[in-house]
């Protein structure tokens, strides 16, 4: 029980374990989970992620609220600032992750899902942030990082309702990028996380970087961001690999 993880083939497995509690996040497994984020990050046999629920009912169905019963704002606070901190990780981490969702997706396990780069659901997958139904907000993202996702309205529509939401659903209002068969969801993901692992590293990483520092900023800000990055990969052997293999009609050894 726990977070486990494995390596293989440049691709993290991240596991969170804990099906007996439907993967609910509670401090220990929050703080495990960022730990085994920021060994991922100092590898340099990682090119992608991916992060999915022990078990085959839930991805993460949210925090344990037997233990956050008795918390105090002070120690809230300090609960919501950890699980943030810890979400922030992963979104930074210098490869793509994808989230492997079967089942539930709730609350801090939906706000895990949105750190996510991509995020491939089975069509079992149910998402929803029920916070204000229990007399507090979504403390880990939620009320920023599903705006900016889905726009404010579906946002403001899902947390203030605390509606729960099929995948289907979640697929047409770009909740998730991708619907699969339950036992295809991780074929699905293994896929595409191989296939991003087969390009270039640094192209990939540049890419993530451009598109997440890019977002927030105009459009003249952004195309700078961009050109700056797309000029960096031409600074080393990968470039030429990619560009030599493409004229030798080749598959590139990156």
């Amino acid at each position: 029980m726990g977070i486990l993880c494995k390596v293989e083939d440049y691709i993290a497995d991240i596991v969170i374990d804990r099906p007996e509690a439907f993967n609910a996040l509670n401090p220990a497994i929050t703080k495990e989970l960022g730990e085994t984020a920021a060994k991922l990050a100092a590898r340099s046999d990682v090119r992608a992620a991916i992060i999915r629920g022990g078990g085959d009912k839930s991805f993460v169905a949210g925090a344990d609220i037997v233990s956050m019963m008795e918390m105090s704002a002070q120690e809230a606070a300090e609960f919501c600032y950890s699980v943030q901190s810890v979400f922030l990780t992963i979104e930074r981490l210098p490869f793509p992750t994808i989230a492997a969702i079967q089942g539930f997706a709730l609350g801090g396990g939906c706000e895990l899902a949105l750190s996510c780069d991509i995020r491939i659901a089975s069509t079992r997958g149910r998402f929803g942030l029920p916070e204000v139904g229990l007399g507090i907000i979504p403390g880990g993202g939620g009320t920023q990082r599903l705006a900016r996702l889905i726009g404010l309205g579906q946002a403001k529509r899902l947390i203030f309702s605390t509606e729960q939401i099929k995948a289907e659903e979640a697929l047409a209002i770009g909740l998730i990028e991708k619907m699969t068969a339950p036992e295809d969801l991780m074929p699905t993901a293994l896929k595409m996380a191989a296939d991003i692992s087969a390009k270039g590293p640094h192209a990939v990483q540049s890419a993530k970087i451009a598109i997440d520092q890019g977002y927030g900023v105009n459009i003249e800000a952004g195309l700078s961001i961009e050109a700056g990055l797309c000029a960096l990969c031409f600074g080393g052997g990968e470039q030429r690999e990619g560009m030599k293999a493409f004229t030798e009609k080749r598959v590139p050894q990156y």
